[in-house]
Order: C-alpha cells, then sequence, then structure tokens
C-alpha cells in the first residue's frame, strides 16, 4: 500500500528532472506574445524628446578596448548634445588612462575621465564613483551603464531611449550578442545561450511584465526611477545589477527588454574563463534568491514578481542542480524496487527532454536565424552527445534492457546529475598541459548545458561555504568584429 503512494511521488520527482527545460518552453511561448504589448512599441511618444543620457563606463585595464568603444558611442544615431560618456577609471595600471585623455581631446565636452586612485573594489564601487560626478552636474535624465568592450549598434541607444518617453517605464536594457571574431567553439555556444537566456526568456519576461536582469553591459534606468531606489548601485552582492532590476520594478516602474537593440559583446573563449564569469552570476543569483525571499510567490505584495510565471522561471534556472541530482536518485530508488517502472519513468523523462529540446532549439532558431547559422552545430549538441544517445536509447522500448543490460541502464539513470561531476573534469583537463587539447570534444560529448549546471551547483557550494566574494574580471582583447 505505501509503495502505491510513493511511486507516483517518486515517478513526479524523476520527471522534475526535465523542469528547467519545460520552463524553457513555456518562456518561449510566452516570448510568441512579445509584439501585442503596447509598451513594447517601436515608436515613442509623439512630442517627447530623447532624453539627455550620460554614460558611465567602468574601466579597468581596458587600453586594447576602450577606444573603439568610445568611437563606437561618438557615432552613434543619437543627438550629440544629448550624451555625454563618463569613463570611470578605477586605477589602471596600463594605457587606459592615456587613450581615454586622448578621446577626451578628441570629443571634447563629451568624453570625460574620470580617475579612481584607489580602486580594486569592484564593478559597482567604481560605478558609484561615476555617479557621485554625474549627479552633481545635474545634468543627466537617464543613466547608461555599459562595459568598457561592448559595440553598440548605431541605431541601439534611440531604440532603448524611446521607451523612456513612456512614463512607466524606469529602465530598459538590449540584446547582448556574442561578438568575438573569429569565433571558437565556446563563443559559439554562448553565441546559441544567448538566444535563449536574452532573445527568449526576456522577450517573455517582457509580456509578463517582470524583467529578472538589465544586462550587466546595457542598462539605460531613467533618472526619477534610480533616484527611487537611492540613486547608487548595490555592493553588497556579486548580482549589482539583477538587485538595480529588482529593487526599480518593486519601487513601480516598467523594466523593458528591447531586443532590437544589438550590443555586441566579447565572451570567453574557453571552459576556465566561462567557469570564473558565470561563477560570479551564480553566486550573484543566489544572493539575489535569498535576499529577495519576501518577493517570492507574493503576487499581492511584490506585484508582478511575485508572480507564479515570473517563479517558475527563476527557479527552475536557480534549483537546476537540485532537479538533476533527485531525478536520478528517484530513478535508483525505483529501480532497485521495480524495475519496470523506473524504466516507464526513465522512458518518460527522456522523452519529455526530447520533445522540449527540439521546441526550444527550434524555436531559438526562429527568434534570431543569424546566430543560427553560426551556431547550429552547438544547438543540437547544447545537451552533450552522452544525453543525445541516452535519448535514443529511451525512446526505442527494444533497446532497453538488450543493449548492455542493467550496468548501461544505471549509468543512464545517473548521468543526468553524474553530468555535472563530467563537466568539472572537462574543466580541470583544459588547465593541464599535457590533456588540454582533449577539453573541445569532450566539451561536444558531455555538454554546454551540463557545465551550466556544473557552474551553477559550485556558487550553492561558494555561498555555503562563505568564500570571499571577489570580482575577477573578464580578460578582453577587443576581438569584436564588425558586426552592425
Amino acid at each position: 500500500m505505501a509503495w502505491s503512494i510513493i511511486h507516483p511521488i517518486l515517478v513526479a520527482i524523476v520527471i522534475a528532472g526535465a523542469m528547467p527545460l519545460i520552463a524553457g518552453c513555456y518562456q518561449f511561448l510566452l516570448a510568441g506574445f512579445n509584439g501585442f504589448f503596447g509598451v513594447w512599441k517601436r515608436e515613442g511618444v509623439p512630442g517627447v524628446p530623447l532624453p539627455r543620457v550620460a554614460v558611465i563606463v567602468p574601466a579597468w585595464n581596458e587600453a586594447a578596448v576602450i577606444g573603439r568603444t568610445l568611437d563606437t558611442l561618438m557615432a552613434l544615431d543619437y543627438p550629440a548634445d544629448r550624451l555625454r560618456v563618463y569613463v570611470v577609471d578605477d586605477a589602471s595600471t596600463d594605457e587606459t588612462p592615456g587613450v581615454i585623455l586622448g578621446k577626451s581631446a578628441e570629443y571634447p565636452g563629451r568624453v570625460f575621465h574620470v580617475r579612481r586612485e584607489q580602486g580594486g573594489e569592484g564593478k559597482a564601487h567604481t560605478i558609484n564613483h561615476g555617479l557621485r560626478t554625474i549627479r552633481s552636474e545635474d545634468w543627466y535624465e537617464a543613466i547608461l551603464i555599459i562595459d568598457a568592450d561592448v559595440i553598440f549598434t548605431p541605431r541601439s541607444l534611440r531604440k532603448m531611449a524611446r521607451h523612456l518617453t513612456r512614463s512607466e517605464v524606469g529602465a530598459v536594457t538590449a540584446y547582448i550578442k556574442e561578438g568575438s571574431r573569429p569565433e571558437n567553439f565556446m563563443n559559439r555556444f554562448i553565441a546559441y545561450e544567448y538566444v535563449n537566456a536574452q532573445a527568449g526568456a526576456r522577450r517573455a519576461q517582457n509580456v509578463l511584465g517582470a524583467q529578472a536582469c538589465l544586462a550587466g553591459g546595457a542598462q539605460l534606468i531613467r533618472r526619477d526611477a534610480f533616484e527611487a531606489i537611492g540613486g547608487v548601485i548595490d555592493t553588497s552582492s556579486l548580482a549589482e545589477d539583477t538587485f538595480t532590476t529588482l529593487n526599480i520594478q518593486l519601487a513601480g516602474w516598467r523594466v523593458v527588454f528591447e531586443p532590437h537593440a544589438i550590443v555586441w559583446a566579447e565572451e570567453p573563449r574557453d571552459i576556465g574563463g566561462l567557469w570564473k564569469q558565470r561563477l560570479r552570476w551564480g553566486r550573484g543569483n543566489v544572493q539575489v534568491t535569498l535576499r529577495y525571499r519576501r518577493v517570492w510567490l507574493r503576487r499581492w505584495t511584490a506585484g508582478r514578481l511575485g508572480s507564479l510565471s515570473f517563479a517558475l522561471i527563476w527557479f527552475s534556472v536557480f534549483l537546476m542542480p537540485a532537479f538533476m541530482i533527485s531525478s536520478s536518485l528517484a530513478l535508483i530508488v525505483l529501480w532497485l524496487h521495480d524495475r519496470d517502472v523506473s524504466i516507464e519513468a526513465f522512458r518518460l523523462l527522456w522523452f519529455v527532454n526530447l520533445a522540449t529540446y527540439l521546441f526550444i532549439t527550434l524555436s531559438s532558431f526562429s527568434l534570431d536565424w543569424s546566430a543560427a547559422r553560426v551556431a547550429w552545430r552547438e544547438a543540437f549538441l547544447f545537451p552533450g552527445l552522452i544525453s543525445l544517445a541516452i535519448i535514443a536509447y529511451a525512446i526505442v522500448p527494444d533497446l532497453i534492457g538488450e543493449v548492455g543490460g542493467d550496468a548501461f541502464l544505471l549509468f543512464a539513470y545517473v548521468w543526468l546529475s553524474a553530468s555535472m561531476l563530467a563537466a568539472w573534469l572537462v574543466k580541470r583537463i583544459e588547465a593541464t598541459r599535457v590533456l588540454g587539447w582533449a577539453a573541445r570534444p569532450l566539451l561536444y560529448v558531455v555538454g554546454f548545458g551540463p557545465v551550466l549546471c556544473a557552474i551553477t551547483a559550485n556558487a550553492y557550494v561558494k555561498e555555503i561555504r562563505g568564500s570571499e566574494m571577489v570580482w575577477e574580471k573578464t580578460e578582453k582583447t577587443g576581438t569584436v568584429g564588425e558586426l552592425a
């Protein structure tokens, strides 16, 4: 009798292993309605001028990229008298100060060098230093916080700023795309991932009226909204951009994603660089989840941020490692008690994985065909060759029990969680001198998705241990191509 109750519970836990993909499908379904909502119309309000924008560029040892970034900003299709750029030099030790001063002379009254003599405190402190200068001048009507390496396409700022002509909109973010050229395997994986995480997910959040995060490289914030949350950037976490985003919405403003404002960025080119970058993001998400615990599922007090849909999107990613481990454990318990039931649960899980994987991949292609042309192999191999082999094994009933016996079956059961350990091992292999070359093919075997899950699990561990919060900057080399 007890097992008749426990079996359905265990099967439900098994299927929950597909929850991140199910949530991904839900986001793409929502994304299809993005164009029906008036607040995201392409035109601004007639007769309302574009705001005066003060751009803040935090920079530490960015000599390789900062000159081109400033030239691109000065060439934007935006009224010249309504755009100023403040580069906040965080005590750089390379040629960054000289490059900025040279651009200040080239663009007098439009580019300003703001120097910090004592740096090293992190991006948020650097931004706040610049904010103190901008706020004291009392000129700006909106601030645009960007990274030192990003390349704004000519009309991107205009497309973002038009939303601020609507009084209910407090902040706008752009579509950050991977722009390293020539791109390598890692850049292609990231390019495809960004179609999901931005072009798809943020369109869906537009529909929900609740945005999770202003992209760190393109945060356009109305002055009134910024002053309403204190006029400073949070410095107590590794997710200052997410804190800003949620606080603006809790203060009653809308945050909007503008998919047609394209901003190109240089992203990591190896697993180690990705791990360093995403570990910081993952730890920031842990901090956000705990700090805003009174927001989740509290629609009556937190507005749209407290909706069930927003919680589904947030926690499907945040709890991804927990879903995967629980699913594997439930399969093993079922196998120990009733092998046939465990096989049926296993087949159902991977059938759901197959259906959702295909839906998300093809939906991504429809949203950004240019990215799909470059990264279509990485899109189809995102879950890894092993996971694709398990899908094939699961959806052909005659193979189960005939190919490899129980040993392979148990391997398939635990792979959902063991893939994270495999991803960590690939990272370690990459760091070795002798076997480093093998990391690239192994990544395609293990999958990019498991790497992201492993990083999230690592973020849990770092936060539980109370590890020091260190802002490790991604190294930039100025490889973003001419991709306007």
